[in-house]
């Protein structure tokens, strides 16, 4: 039986990736474990995409996937263009349900100068809650290009904003009345707005320009399992520090009272960035000059089966999530 969220990387690689069609001869950056996008060759520039669903939210359906696809085609430094979207709606639903999604596509799509260019729209049975899916598509010069799996032995790991940041919005969402009654209305108002900062485009495109290795934006699972899946993407081991790590007070709070753990909880709106030492201060410094905090949690290390967390000088195995906290609670 499979669990709830993303597919386990040993069935990826046992069912998925030895079966992906025709050799692609274009094709820079081909699926794999940790690649969150694709990357195909167009001379001087690459032609950049992703593809993902949203599923585990009601609320701000259309935000989400807009936000969570351009997030993937920027980690590769490219800048987010074209959006193709797929809307499955459940049985009865009415007009104002599509309005409302298409409103979210449209708004979210025109503050980051995407243009919607196709998809597909459907009422289809046995749904109970709508989904969308969408494949944003963004270009960039060859020059700029980054791939997921560019992580060196020794790179620094940036973390931008804050761990568990997506779902600590979904979760103030979709359990506020409750929430509310055990911390107050204006907490939860501002674990809701928390979903604001949801978008690393502008994360991913500063710390390019100053030059990074890799970039990685943890969707579920969390920072725990995107740094599992940038170590799987380059073949390396890490170590992070647990002190290091930005926590909101919000999502700590949230968390213990549902019983999880942040570092687990997916983390859409936070950058994991691999970047040569040398140049972390300068990409932290960029970062924070237009308004994004960022810091360094930990590094990659040439052996791939060590891949530790030290918490209280303590160093220990940082274990991979088998599905996302969220799912607990939603």
């Amino acid at each position: 039986m499979l669990p709830p969220g993303k597919i386990p990387p040993e069935k990826l690689r046992e069912i998925v990736f030895n079966r992906l069609g025709a050799p692609g001869e274009r094709v820079i950056a081909k699926s794999d474990l940790g690649v969150d996008a694709t990357a195909i060759d167009f001379g001087s520039s690459v032609l950049v995409a992703s593809t993902d669903p949203i599923t585990g939210a009601e609320e701000k359906i259309g935000f989400y996937a807009v936000h969570i696809n351009a997030n993937d085609v920027a980690t590769f430094g490219a800048k987010p263009k074209w959006f193709l979207v797929s809307i499955l709606l459940p049985e009865n639903s009415d007009d104002a349900l599509l309005v409302k999604i298409m409103d979210e596509l449209h708004e979210s799509a025109s503050k980051l100068g995407v243009a919607i260019v196709g998809g597909h729209t459907e009422v289809t049975p046995g749904l109970d809650r709508p989904i969308v899916a969408g494949t944003m598509l963004g270009e960039v010069p060859k020059e700029k290009l980054v791939t997921s799996n560019g992580a060196k032995p020794g790179d620094a790991i940036i973390l931008t904003k804050w761990a568990g940041l997506e779902g600590t919005a979904i979760i103030a969402s979709e359990r506020g009345k409750e929430l509310e009654k055990a911390f107050g209305k204006e907490f939860v108002e501002k674990a809701q707005s928390l979903i604001e900062m949801i978008s690393v485009v502008e994360d991913a495109l500063t710390a390019n320009e100053i030059g990074v290795n890799a970039m990685h934006d943890p969707t579920e699972g969390g920072v725990a399992n995107g740094l599992h899946e940038m170590a799987d993407a380059a073949k390396l081991g890490f170590r992070v520090y647990a002190e290091r790590i930005p926590i909101r007070k919000e999502t700590l709070k949230i968390c213990e009272f549902y019983d999880l753990n942040p570092l687990a909880l997916i983390s859409s709106g936070a950058l994991m960035i691999a970047a040569p030492k040398e140049k972390a201060d300068s990409i932290i410094s960029a970062l924070k000059r237009k308004g994004i905090n960022a810091s360094v949690i930990g590094e990659f290390l040439e052996d791939k089966e060590s891949r530790v967390m030290v918490d209280n000088g303590k160093e220990k195995p940082l274990e991979r999530p088998e599905s996302d906290e969220l799912w607990k609670v939603v």
